[in-house]
C-alpha cells in the first residue's frame, strides 16, 4: 500500500482489516486519534509498535516517555516534523511491509 492509498484510507470509518497493531497505531494516528492510536500502539511489545508509541508521546509533547520508547524502538529522537515522521513510519511500517 502506498503513502497516497494509505492516506486515502484515512477518510474511512476503520482501518483496513489487513493492517496489524502497529500499522492500525498509525493509521488513528493519521486521523489524529490519539488515544486509539495509543490503544493499539501498546497491543505488542515488537520495536515497530514501540516506533509508534514513541511518536505519539512525542506528539503530545512528554518527551522523557517518546525517549524511553525510541530506546525501545532501536531509534533516536528525530529533529525532523511530526509529519515527516509520521510518513517516515508509513513508508517503513506499511509501504515496505507485507500487510497481513
Amino acid at each position: 500500500m502506498s503513502l497516497e492509498e494509505f492516506k486515502a484510507s484515512l477518510s474511512q470509518e476503520t482501518p483496513p482489516d489487513s493492517l496489524d497493531s502497529a500499522q492500525k497505531a498509525l493509521w488513528y494516528a493519521g486521523k489524529d486519534d490519539w488515544q486509539r492510536a495509543h490503544e493499539f500502539a501498546q497491543q505488542k511489545k515488537d520495536s515497530e509498535s514501540a516506533w509508534v508509541h514513541a511518536y505519539l508521546h512525542r506528539q503530545e509533547g512528554d518527551i522523557l516517555n517518546a525517549e524511553y520508547w525510541y530506546v525501545r524502538a532501536s531509534k533516536k529522537l528525530p529533529n525532523n516534523t511530526l509529519q515527516e515522521e509520521w510518513e517516515d513510519m508509513v513508508h517503513v511500517l506499511i509501504e515496505r511491509k507485507p500487510l497481513t
